[in-house]
């Protein structure tokens, strides 16, 4: 009986997945369409190996990046823009058509119900939520519950997509998904085959994987990329004040990048963020300590997210920016399940 009742609710997945991906397919428009447009197969198959698999990735980048990929003159690339202009609309839309967009926004469950509330529903596609605080304030415990709600139907409040993990810090642990996926009552095995790892050593390692996402992406229905942490390696490959003006650009880049994925393909993500001891915080201020990354990040952050130590397990997310959440606090609690509701 509950192996019947199990194949059932498989079946009923693989249906949604499939039903989701007709869905997705108006969300972007592959490259290969340009080949209709009367371009050259060759200089499709160039923009491909630079990391571009859709006509709405090739609007996000400018001519002088396009002039770049060897074998592209500025004659062949302002063929290629005027023909993927006319796949793709780029231009202004009405305010109600911008409502209509945004209820292809998906809100993925963090596992527990008052961050969901607190968040307006989960963690959104689109968009880029940051979380920032101390080690041990529940980050990384988030990221590895996100790898499984993300998995989950959307009728459960999940994602109903793969999962995409950039780790800079080697914080990772695939043994940490079975139990999550056990209290979801989701086989960790396949929950794990749907997460693709890379584990990033230098800040250029960490862009060239964001690079060939685009490819993945463009083929399989992914729902979430979590990045863990985004600044750390910023950190160690540049120092002191003198290259600090570089590290900024370059982390800049790689910001822009990642807002690019997350509205290419309706992909939420998720990136986690260092704090630094804030000087001029005064003796006045209870946590004198301020996100990295400066300006550049905080402005390329939809939602910021502050975490901190509760008593014990709990811990305590506030609501730090956001364009449409008001500022507030949820407590939750880590459990050997994932992030779950704080009990009294």
């Amino acid at each position: 009986m509950m192996a019947a009742l199990k194949a059932e609710e498989t079946s009923q997945m693989q249906l949604v997945e499939r039903e989701e991906l007709d869905e997705d397919d108006d969300l972007f428009e592959a490259i290969d369409k340009l080949i209709a447009q009367g371009i050259n197969a060759g200089d499709v198959k160039k923009l491909q190996d630079a990391g571009i698999h859709t006509c709405n990735g090739l609007m996000m980048h400018t001519k002088k990046n396009l002039t770049g990929i060897k074998g592209l003159s500025e004659a062949k690339v302002d063929k290629i823009c005027e023909a993927a202009e006319k796949i793709v609309n780029f231009g202004y839309m009405t305010g109600s058509d911008a409502l209509l967009k945004r209820k292809s926004v998906v809100r993925i469950t963090t596992g527990c119900q008052a961050l969901d509330d607190l968040l307006g529903g989960g963690i959104e596609t689109s968009a880029i939520t940051e979380a920032f605080g101390e080690f041990r304030s529940g980050k990384t415990q988030l990221a590895h519950t996100l790898c499984v709600t993300t998995q989950l139907p959307t009728n459960m409040k999940g994602g109903n997509g793969k999962v995409a993990y950039i780790d800079t810090e080697g914080t990772f642990r695939p043994d940490r998904i079975v139990p999550i996926a056990e209290r979801f009552g989701m086989d960790p095995g396949a929950v794990l085959d749907n997460i693709i790892y890379a584990r990033a050593y230098t800040y250029e390692h960490q862009y060239n994987l964001l690079l060939g996402l685009a490819a993945k992406m463009s083929e399989e229905p992914f729902r979430i990329l979590i990045v863990d942490s985004v600044i750390a390696l910023f950190r160690v490959d540049f120092t002191g004040r003198g290259e600090l003006a570089d590290r900024q650009q370059k982390l800049a880049q790689m910001l822009s990048r990642l807002i690019k994925i997350a509205e290419e393909f309706n992909v939420a993500i998720y990136m986690t963020n260092q704090v630094i001891a804030d000087p001029g915080g005064g003796m006045f201020i209870s946590d004198p300590k301020k996100p990295a990354g400066g300006h550049v990040l905080a402005h390329a952050a939809t939602i910021r997210l502050s975490f901190r130590k509760g008593k014990g397990e709990q811990r305590v997310c506030k609501v730090f920016d956001a364009p449409n959440l008001p500022e507030a606090e949820a407590i939750f609690q880590i459990t050997p399940g994932g992030i779950a509701d704080a009990k009294d």
